[in-house]
Parts: C-alpha cells; sequence; structure tokens
C-alpha cells in the first residue's frame, strides 16, 4: 500500500465481500462509517484501512479481520450463467464470489482430508461447432460407465458426482431465474457446482446438476461466448448431455410406449426422476417424436397444467450434497479441530460455512454426528500428528445404478 493503514490489505477480497453481500460502495461506506471515497481508496489499494475501520469493516459484512490481508486463490474458470442478460451483472457476480468462496472452503478443508479422486471424462474441444450430438451421446454415456452407473435410473446424480470427485453446492441465493452455474477450479484441480436451492423441485435440480456436468465435461477449454447464437449452442448441447445422462438412449427408449400420452409421460417422470418436459425433449431428440408431436405435447401439457409447474413437482425432495458436511464433520469427530474454530479458520462466517457446505442453521452451536465419507490425512500439515489406527473412514463413493 502506498499510504498507511494495515499491511498486507487485499483489495480483491473487498471486491469480492462487495459482490457478495450485494452492497455498492456507498452503502459499504455508510455501514462502515466512512466515506465513499474511503472505500473507493481502500478498492484501488490506494490506501489501506486503518486496524479500527478494518474491524468495523469486518463486523458489517460478517467476516473475520485477518480474512482482508489472506492472499486470494486463483480465480476459478469464468462460468456460463443460464441467464444471459444484462440486467443480472450484479447476481453474476455474487454467485461468481460464492463460487471463489467454496473453491477457499475446499482448498482450507483439504489441508487436513483428502477429497475422492478426479473422475469425469475429457474432451478437448475449443469450438462448440466441433462438437455433435454423437459425441454429446458418448460423453454422456463414459460418464455413466464410469461412475459405474449402469444403464438403469440414476438414484442420487448429486452423491455419483461428490464421488467422482465435483464439488456440489446447493445453497439458497435469492436469484432465482439462474438457476445453477459451474466452474473449473484449476488450484484445486477440481470443478465446482452451484445449484440454487430457491426452488423447492428434485426434478428442476437433478436435471440442473446434469446441465452443469456437461459443461464441464463438453466445454472446459471453450471461450465463454458474448454472441447470443454461439451460447445458445453451448446450452443446447449441455440439456442434451442432461437429458442422454439421466435417460440413456437404449434403457429409456425401452420403456416408452408410443404414442405417449401426458399420463404415461407422468409415469415415466416418477419411475426416471426427470421433468415431463426433459423427458418430451429427449424423445424429440432420440427422434421417437416429431417436431410436430413434441410441439402438440407442449400445447397440451401447457392447457392441462400451465406453464411451468407439473403435476407431482413437489414428490422429490432435492438431491442434497453430503461431501463438504461430512468433511467437516470428520474434522470434528476426530478433533483435528474444534466446531468453534472452523469458520475463525476459514475467515468468513459460520453462516456462510452452513450455506456452502450445506450444515444445519445453528450446526457450529452444536451438532450431531452423521457417517463420514472424506478421508483424512495421514499426517495433519498443521500439527504434523498422524491420525489413530482407527480414524480411517470409508471412501465416498457413489451407489451403483439400480
Amino acid at each position: 500500500m502506498s499510504r498507511g493503514g494495515v499491511q498486507g490489505f487485499k483489495t480483491e477480497r473487498l471486491v469480492q465481500i462487495l459482490a457478495a453481500r450485494r452492497l455498492s460502495q456507498v452503502q459499504l461506506a455508510s455501514m462502515v462509517g466512512v466515506s465513499s471515497g474511503t472505500v473507493s481508496k481502500w478498492r484501488s489499494g490506494s490506501q489501506a484501512p486503518e486496524r479500527e475501520a478494518l474491524n468495523r469493516l469486518a463486523v458489517v459484512v460478517n467476516v473475520e479481520p485477518e480474512w482482508f490481508t489472506r492472499p486470494t486463490a486463483a480465480k476459478v474458470s469464468p462460468p456460463l450463467f443460464r441467464s444471459n442478460a444484462s440486467a443480472h451483472v450484479a447476481a453474476r457476480e455474487m454467485l461468481e464470489a460464492r463460487i471463489h468462496w467454496a473453491q477457499d472452503l475446499v482448498l482450507d478443508l483439504g489441508e487436513f482430508v483428502d477429497y475422492p479422486e478426479l473422475n469425469l471424462p475429457t474432451r478437448s474441444y475449443t469450438e462448440p461447432e466441433q462438437i455433435t450430438v454423437e459425441d454429446i451421446e458418448q460423453a454422456a454415456c463414459e460418464c455413466r460407465a464410469a461412475w459405474g452407473l449402469g444403464r438403469s435410473v440414476i438414484q442420487d446424480l448429486a452423491l455419483a458426482a461428490e464421488g467422482a470427485g465435483v464439488i456440489v453446492i446447493r445453497e439458497e441465493t435469492g436469484i432465482p431465474q439462474i438457476e445453477g452455474l459451474s466452474a473449473w477450479s484449476e488450484q484445486t484441480g477440481r470443478p465446482i457446482v452451484l445449484l440454487s436451492a430457491d426452488k423447492d423441485n428434485g426434478y428442476r435440480s437433478r436435471f440442473d446438476l446434469a446441465h452443469e456436468l456437461g459443461h464441464l465435461v463438453l466445454h472446459r477449454l471453450i471461450k465463454r461466448p458474448t454472441e447470443r447464437d454461439r451460447y445458445k449452442l453451448l446450452e443446447q448441447q449441455a440439456h442434451r448431455f442432461a437429458g442422454a445422462l439421466l435417460l440413456p438412449a437404449d434403457t429409456f427408449a425401452t420403456d416408452v410406449r408410443l404414442p405417449v400420452t401426458l399420463d404415461d409421460l407422468l409415469l415415466l417422470k416418477s419411475r426416471w426422476g426427470v421433468s415431463v418436459g426433459a423427458i418430451t425433449m429427449r424423445l424429440h431428440a432420440l427422434q421417437l417424436l416429431s417436431e410436430e408431436e413434441k410441439m402438440a405435447i407442449f400445447k397440451c401439457r401447457s392447457a392441462r397444467w400451465g406453464a411451468k409447474a407439473e403435476p407431482g413437482d413437489g414428490d422429490r425432495v432435492p438431491e442434497v450434497p453430503r461431501l463438504l458436511r461430512r468433511t467437516i464433520d470428520l474434522l470434528v469427530d476426530e478433533k483435528v479441530m474444534p466446531l468453534e474454530l472452523i469458520p475463525r479458520h476459514i475467515g468468513i462466517s459460520s453462516t456462510d460455512v452452513e450455506m456452502l457446505a450445506g450444515l444445519p442453521t445453528g450446526y457450529f452451536q452444536g451438532k450431531s454426528n452423521v457417517v463420514q465419507f472424506s478421508r483424512l490425512r495421514t499426517v495433519s500439515p498443521v500439527t504434523g500428528a498422524r491420525s489413530a489406527p482407527g480414524s480411517t473412514v470409508v471412501q465416498f463413493r457413489p451407489p451403483l445404478g439400480k
């Protein structure tokens, strides 16, 4: 810093907190009790806050003061948002900040545990036009094979993805129009998926996860487009992947009796865990429905049920990520770190840790035991102490498809 203040203040942290809390510089200045010009200088790096001002800043945004002096990890890859409207700029920035916090959480917990090895099909496409529908179907088949899911219904896609080393977060964001996003963390070597929990629809949330997995597999090396047509193509490809992953062509087709009715589609929805709308799109993709037949079903669906909701939407509970929650449980149960010190170690509030890790509200005021799936490192990088012989726990693996 060029002038006074706390040494090592990181302007990137201030940018993150403004985005994560959806605050303007003027709002933050008022909360801290300084001028907006002062906050602007903090943000530009021309001035650092004095110790007292830093403590006030930390209190109003609910983080540890020391958090502002921690080096930031390398940025994750730019997420591809389902909504491409410029009106959602602030919302996108908030979600990107949450993904970066998730990366920090994974890195901090990774000092003590070994996560499941990453097991995700790789592709080297650099342009979306290189990807054919056959490529997408094959990639989805490889994903199922790599995860040992067979060709039938996937019982819990979140569990399968986490068992393959993907970090999955599901939290209420207050931005229901953006249902999910994903990014690659080069620092952890893992992808992170953030799903919105604002809509309590297990069918939708499950498809959202499959959609984001499609982006991770197919589009890792493709530059995020600004042109609407290229953006739309990436979304169509991720949708196709999601349909192929959840509804494999060979086994799903044997369950379909043509011509289909809405009642038939509701039975398929209940069996496969996929909405009637998504099943209809999959049938069209497999050329089991013509364009005219597909449109007729959607018109009938809208007339009978409305444009958005479907019967049985509340019957399927959204799949819950477990990996980060059970990792924290493991640290506490093995007495690697006291419960109350975990948020302080990470630097953000206990509420933020609870949301990112899928912990119950008030977890850090007391918890109950659950089954653990991460494995403690043999030697703690902090204490140097070896874990007890009986402390190794079962590896995190998804269940086989049934």
